[in-house]
């Protein structure tokens, strides 16, 4: 199912809230300030369905100046933008900066709104819709979808309505749901009875219900208590969905706007960013080297200085490789698009591109330097064959099969392939007849499955062991050849998040509880079992009084794996203790030394017990290779 958001851009007062109230009926002006002011301050969420059932988010941006930097949060993560241009004033100061702020942020897909059409003559009108579209040219909206809307009177509501829902069913392609879960933090409060919450568009991947997630850049766990998508309550939510998040573990105090929650271990911080840095052709700045900025990424505001590394400075409309020192930790990945404004005063002057997080510091002006980068920026090979290792999702590519697919040898791609592996993209798999790739991504979900799998699992047998592993390879990863599948679990292991016992799974930090039930079944069964002796049961004779079959089957068998209890018989089995058939081993073998041939009768004598045991008793030392049977079916002779 296909999940959008849609934002509004514009000057300040051109009508984006009311736009948004007549698309769905509510206003999403919340403080107190702005219903006073009339203006909207921070970020304002609701929704709306399209007629095919497609529900929209949809976020509404502040126009103001001042508030450039909560605009610029609500742009992480929009699929559509509503650029709102009002027809008595036309294009404004803050409608090129809203517009200049969405191409930096690489948004493609746009319509423009021009709104309070109810205020202006028809013949204004057009000249104002003219001399828009005119002053819109060479940028994101040139080309672009437009109505005539009045969110007073409803005009265009509908044609916009439809417009919107054309433009989603072609051309907003669906979110990777399958990938590391990212949420970047744009808003966090309490509530009474319930916690901490916050709120974010959620960039890629999955989030369930129970998940333990770290909160960068702290490093603090946070299990999700509960998800709301559109004001209800969800087990699940996808990228490309408006999310709150309730968070157990953690105070609004420890958050703050520009925080990210993902899976453990899957980002880093990083206070050293090598960028593509690109100043605007309308500013009238020049960016010098270690020129300090305001830099805005995904819902993080920190200031930086620039280091330029292959140029003195950067005038309007040039753009250079840079590293930014960044005066505050920041979590963000490669290919993360950025906003620059000028430190003083405040004005939007350029952006650009993440080519790595956490660098190391570069000498400016240095061939080898430079050459990197543009490897990193291009990375036309590896990012070809990391999305053939994508696409493999499943069943896992090799070498010789990722070679032939993009027309390249072997030993071209494999530095590409190594870097890939360095920068943790890539699994990588040596077996004898060739290199199997896996892809991180697909390296983490089958790991959150099968967590997911064995913590149900834990919780509803907590007395076993796990799942039995040929089950795992055969549900979540069946694919996949089994000799592959036992190094990427041994590779799981090594890393820390399951382990074995026998052939059975288990998460890492599981141990069967040794508790008030265990510790009751387990002395009911010992006590049973001793004064039984000799005189064994079947399961269905054992008096279980309040525990239910399942459990103490469960229990039985643990006793059964350390030793101290044992299964008997072939056709009948029966229980009994261990220390039972020991000393019924050390008869038998005394009886041998005096006698060739022991018989059923024999043993029913020796332990004192009906013959309806005394079968099981014979038959369990066949099993130890004590005795095998010749001729008749009663009889015995010592196993040699």
């Amino acid at each position: 199912m296909k999940h959008v958001i849609i934002g509004t851009a514009g000057h300040i007062d051109h009508g984006k809230t009311r736009l948004i109230q007549a698309l769905t009926g509510r206003n999403t002006d919340r403080l107190e300030e702005e219903k006073r002011r009339g203006i909207t301050i921070d970020l304002g969420f609701t929704w709306f369905d399209l007629k095919d059932g497609t529900r929209c988010g949809i976020i509404d941006v502040p126009g103001h100046e001042k508030f450039i930097n909560n605009m610029v949060s609500g742009v992480v993560g929009m699929d559509l933008v509503l650029m709102v241009i009002a027809a008595d004033e036309g294009i404004m100061p803050q409608t090129r900066e809203h517009l200049d702020i969405l191409q930096l942020l690489g948004i493609e897909k746009t319509i423009l709104v021009i709104t309070k059409c109810d205020l202006v003559e028809p013949e204004w009108l057009d000249m104002m819709e003219e001399e828009i579209k005119e002053g819109l040219k060479d940028t994101i909206l040139d080309g672009a979808p437009s109505v005539r809307v009045s969110s007073t009177t409803g005009m265009g509501i509908d044609e916009l309505k439809d417009i919107i829902w054309k433009t989603v069913r072609d051309e907003v392609p669906e979110r990777d749901v399958n990938s590391i879960p990212r949420l970047p933090i744009d808003r966090v409060f309490t509530i009474s009875g319930f916690g901490t919450i916050v709120t974010g568009t959620l960039l890629s991947g999955t989030i369930t219900k129970n998940d333990d997630l770290e909160l960068y850049p702290t490093g603090k766990m946070c299990k999700i208590r509960n998800i709301q998508v559109h004001e209800k309550n969800q087990d699940v939510c996808q990228a490309g969905q408006r999310v709150a998040i309730n968070l157990s573990n953690v105070k609004k105090s420890e958050i703050e706007r520009g925080y990210c929650l993902a899976p453990p271990n899957s980002m880093e911080n990083s206070r050293l960013l090598d960028v593509r840095l690109r100043v605007l052709a309308s500013s009238e700045r020049v960016i010098r080297n270690r020129e300090r900025l305001h830099l805005f990424i995904g819902t993080s505001e920190v200031l930086c200085r620039a280091v330029l590394l292959d140029k003195e400075d950067l005038g309007p409309g040039e753009e250079g490789l840079a590293q930014l020192i960044l005066e505050d930790v920041l979590t963000v990945k490669r290919g993360d698009r950025f906003v620059v404004r000028f430190y003083s005063p405040l004005e939007t002057i350029g952006g650009g591109t993440v080519l790595g997080a956490n660098s190391r510091k570069k000498k400016r002006f240095q061939e080898g330097v430079l050459d990197e980068l543009n490897r990193k920026e291009s990375g036309s090979l590896a990012d070809l064959a990391e999305l053939h290792i994508r696409e493999a999702w499943d069943s896992m590519i090799t070498l010789s099969e990722l070679a032939k697919t993009v027309a390249h040898s072997r030993e071209e791609l494999l530095p590409f392939l190594k870097q890939l592996q360095d920068d943790e993209l890539i699994e990588a798999y040596e077996m004898t007849s060739d290199v199997y790739y896996w892809h991180a991504d697909a390296a983490f979900k089958a790991r959150q499955d099968i967590t997911n799998a064995l913590k149900e699992y834990h919780y509803q047998y907590p007395y076993r062991f796990g799942i039995n592993k040929a089950t795992v390879h055969h549900t979540y990863l069946k694919r996949v050849k089994t000799n592959i599948f036992d190094r990427i679990l041994r590779r799981m292991i090594d890393q820390g998040y399951f382990k074995l016992h026998n052939e059975y799974l288990m998460l890492a930090q599981f141990d069967i509880p040794h508790d008030k039930t265990y510790n009751a079944v387990e002395k009911l069964l010992i006590d049973t079992f001793e004064t039984a002796g000799y005189e064994m049961l079947r399961f269905s004779e054992i008096d279980k009084r309040r525990y239910p079959d399942e459990t103490v089957m469960d229990i039985l068998s643990l006793l059964i794996e350390d030793g101290r209890c044992v299964r008997v018989g072939d056709s009948l089995q029966l229980y009994t203790m261990k220390h039972f058939m020991d000393d019924a081993q050390k008869m038998v073998e005394d009886f041998f030394q005096t006698h060739d041939v022991i018989t059923i009768k024999d043993v029913k004598e020796m332990c004192g017990c009906s013959r309806k045991c005394a079968k099981p008793i014979v038959e369990y030392m066949d099993s130890i290779k004590l005795t095998k049977k010749v001729g008749a079916e009663t009889e015995r002779v010592a196993f040699r």
